[in-house]
């Protein structure tokens, strides 16, 4: 039955409560005054009633008869009434019993929900400050839950919540509370000696390690991890529970930027960087519509020749209150309110259109998010941006990150193959720093390894580096993998890398990325332009980013 029903049920069983009460004092009355009839009734009429039988007097009265059988009926009559009127309090008692449990905890896992825990937490916080002791407050959070629920269904969406909530459950103390606030987001409160603190951080890495295990879900197993947020109450100070919920919850948020699968304690400072943030993913959702987010362009070189071969485009956001942003600010905030295909989609047309009017023998390398590898139809909404730009395919390179791989090798293997079919060149970004093995490396029709920066702008100091770099030369000459160099930022880096082969560079060295017009400019020079540039009219915004 549905809490709703219940509801109802009861305020229908208790809303008439005075008529009945009115009735059954007078059913009560009824019986009492029958059975003071019949002990009168009885007591003449029955000792009549023997000695007729004993062939002594004559029969008793009707009259007497008819009124003592009335007494016996009205004497079942009342008895019948009070057995059922016991069943139905016992059943409206069962009714609201069971609608205050659907008020207070929740449904699926059995914990207190968020109704009901404020006014719990209260009371343990109040008890432990009586005590000495504090209250600390443990935001939990799965990691990728929607994930789950998309790839696998809904029904493993809530096994694995059933599941997490028992796991919780059994590692708490004795004394702590467990509640679900919604979704994948769980509230532990416990109370602790202000000279053990230590004891809350090894239940939250506990909690973790926990929620971590596989559940098994039918005929396979289900994985994610949990990020944990701890508050606590000061001494002296009166607990506000919602308060605290709230600072636990930004510490959350914390831990999850941070990699996810940890905890945080909350700091002040937490509260202004999610507010922050809370305004930049309002900027970005209104930006994107508005043009604010623009292409740059990185110049790639052929280090054997010394000429351009193509360009990276690099996303910068013109803000019009923060200014020019880089994307290692935006993309992760971007990412995380669902938005970075839109974006990275956008940016993509943008710069498709500016590059469509270089040289045909320039490429354009575009990353995408490891978000959009997720996606089954990102290389069929690829195509589509490709058509309407009219853009050769051959002239687009897709650079995935190393990271990426971990994540859903099948996927991607799927997804590069899709997009080599329709001719667009795929390269491993950022080689050297993920997790790809050999195997995977060797399976993925890779077509360039690109590699990290890290490794060449520290060429000339460490000694690793260079071995490093040597090591993926090897292998992608070994594997027929072309090489490009990021971070290339001076003369001697350049030097030093070009004895190691031929391949193709970027980096500082050859001018910081530059805007469309710019680009455009300095191809133009170089006579590498299908048409000449028309000067285009510039903007009060663009003047200013200028």
């Amino acid at each position: 039955m549905a809490q709703g029903e219940v509801t109802n049920a009861v305020r229908a069983a208790v809303s008439p409560r005075f008529g009945r009460s009115s009735r059954d004092i007078v059913s009560l009355g009824i019986a009492c005054a029958a059975i003071i009839m019949f002990v009168g009734n009885g007591g003449t009429a029955l000792p009549q009633i023997v000695r007729n039988l004993a062939g002594d007097g004559s029969g008793p009265d009707r009259l007497l008869i008819n009124a003592l059988l009335l007494n016996i009926a009205l004497v079942i009559f009342g008895w019948r009434r009070y057995r059922d009127l016991s069943s139905e309090i016992a059943e409206r008692r069962k009714a609201e019993a069971f609608a205050r449990e659907l008020s207070e905890h929740d449904a699926l896992t059995g914990c207190l929900n968020r109704r009901s825990i404020s006014a719990a937490a209260s009371a343990l916080a109040t008890a432990a400050h009586a005590r000495g002791d504090l209250a600390g407050f443990i935001m939990l959070d799965l990691d990728r839950f929607k994930q789950v629920n998309d790839v696998n269904g809904h029904a493993a969406g809530d096994c694995l919540l059933s599941e997490a909530a028992d796991r919780i459950g059994q590692a708490l103390p004795p004394g702590a509370l467990l509640a679900r606030l919604g979704g994948d987001e769980f509230a532990v409160i416990l109370p602790f000696s202000p000279a053990r603190a230590d004891e809350v951080e090894r239940l939250a890495e506990a909690l973790i390690a926990k929620v971590a295990q596989p559940v098994q879900f039918g005929d396979f197993e289900l994985e994610t991890t949990i990020s944990a947020g701890i508050s606590r109450t000061e001494p002296g100070q009166p607990a506000d529970i919602q308060t605290q919920l709230h600072m636990a919850d930004i510490a959350m948020y914390h831990a999850k930027r941070n990699g996810r699968n940890r905890f945080a304690w909350f700091e002040p400072n937490m509260e202004s960087e999610q507010r922050f943030r809370s305004e930049m993913a309002a900027g970005i959702r209104r930006g994107i519509p508005l043009g604010e987010f623009v292409p740059y362009y990185e110049k790639q070189m052929d280090l054997e020749t010394g000429t351009i071969a193509g360009f990276e485009m690099l996303a910068r956001w013109n803000s019009p209150k923060l200014g020019m942003v880089n994307p290692d600010i935006f993309i992760p905030v971007a990412e995380e309110i669902g938005v970075i295909a839109e974006l990275s989609e956008c940016l993509i047309r943008q710069a498709l259109r500016d590059a469509k009017n270089w040289d045909p023998k320039l490429t354009l390398s575009v990353n995408i998010s490891p978000i959009q590898l997720r996606d089954p139809w990102f290389a069929q909404k690829l195509l589509k941006i490709l058509l309407e730009a009219n853009f050769p395919p051959s002239r687009l390179e897709i650079e995935v990150t190393e990271s990426c791989l971990h994540e859903n090798v099948g996927l991607v293997r799927t997804l590069i193959t899709s997009l080599k079919n329709q001719g667009i060149t795929v390269s491993l970004d950022d080689f050297g720093t993920g997790y790809s093995s050999l195997s995977q490396l060797r399976t993925l029709p890779f077509d360039r390894i690109k590699i990290d920066r890290s490794f060449v702008m520290s060429l000339l100091e460490d000694k690793d580096s260079a071995t490093i770099i040597q090591s993926i030369i090897s292998l992608g000459e070994g594997l027929g993998l072309p090489i490009t160099a990021e971070g290339i930022e001076s003369e001697a880096v350049l030097a030093e890398l070009r004895r190691f082969g031929k391949f193709k560079g970027q980096g500082y060295l050859y001018g910081f990325p530059e805007p469309a017009d710019r680009t455009e400019a300095t191809l133009a020079q170089l006579d590498l332009l299908l048409e000449p540039p028309i000067a285009p009219e510039i903007s009060p915004q663009q003047r200013t980013a200028r």
